[in-house]
């Protein structure tokens, strides 16, 4: 029993830094003004002659193509005032790929989050000492994520370009992410550097759930310290 207790105990911990980077990724995936607020400093609207409106429609296009049922994306925009559909057959299959690692995530985070919850909801309800393990727990795995971070962030500032191109060779399995950045309007709509961006609001997003988590984890186990300090006290006085 002590065993399979321990093994709850460490899987917690792995699923910590699980849930909290799957729910920031969703959370961006899922941020219209990340998507606006790239095309507006990339000057996308020059580079694609598409109008802000048109942009923040194909925007609202990808956040909805994440969230369907729909195999291929297809957002029509409006281009020298004539209907224009934004994406050609290749850039459409990947697409199709980019979505199934965003849905890939949403399992993910979905799976972390009802064990992360299950585990706590039976440590709270249980003796304070269980308590006092879910926070040792919650402790660690908020390092873990932050020493994730750390690594993370040292390949980025290395090299990010280098980073990001593994990051296409690891995850896929064509190379249908190879585009022309003067024809393809994927690759105008998301340069390197939008994904930089990105890259850098999901660390900062990552690392504050991972500090708030580890602080309060700690605060909670300094005041069960102060408790069981106070205990022998207690029973003296009533001696």
């Amino acid at each position: 029993m002590g065993k399979l207790l321990a093994v709850a105990r460490w899987a917690f911990v792995a699923s910590l830094p699980g849930l909290i980077l799957t729910a920031s990724v969703a959370a961006e995936f899922n941020n219209l003004r990340l998507y606006t607020d790239g095309f507006e400093k990339y000057h996308v609207s020059q580079t694609t002659g598409l109008s802000p409106t048109e942009l923040t429609k194909a925007a609202k296009g990808f956040i909805s193509y994440f969230n369907s049922r729909e195999e291929y994306i297809n957002i029509v925009v409006e281009k020298d005032g004539q209907p224009f559909t934004l994406f050609n057959e290749k850039e459409q299959s990947h697409m199709k790929d980019v979505k199934a690692l965003v849905q890939l995530d949403y399992q993910a985070l979905i799976g972390t989050a009802i064990y992360a919850g299950l585990y706590t909801g039976l440590a709270f309800f249980r003796r304070r000492r269980k308590k006092g393990e879910l926070a040792r727990a919650a402790v660690w795995g908020s390092a873990i994520t932050l020493g994730i971070l750390v690594a993370l962030g040292v390949g980025s500032a290395t090299d990010f370009g280098a980073l990001f191109t593994r990051f296409h060779l690891f995850a896929f399995t064509n190379d249908l992410w190879l585009l022309d950045p003067s024809r393809d309007y994927l690759i105008m709509l998301f340069p390197e550097g939008f994904w930089f961006d990105a890259g850098i609001l999901l660390g900062v997003a990552t690392t504050a759930t991972a500090v708030t988590l580890l602080g309060v984890s700690q605060g909670y186990q300094r005041r069960i310290k102060k408790r069981a300090a106070a205990a022998p006290e207690n029973k003296k006085m009533e001696v």
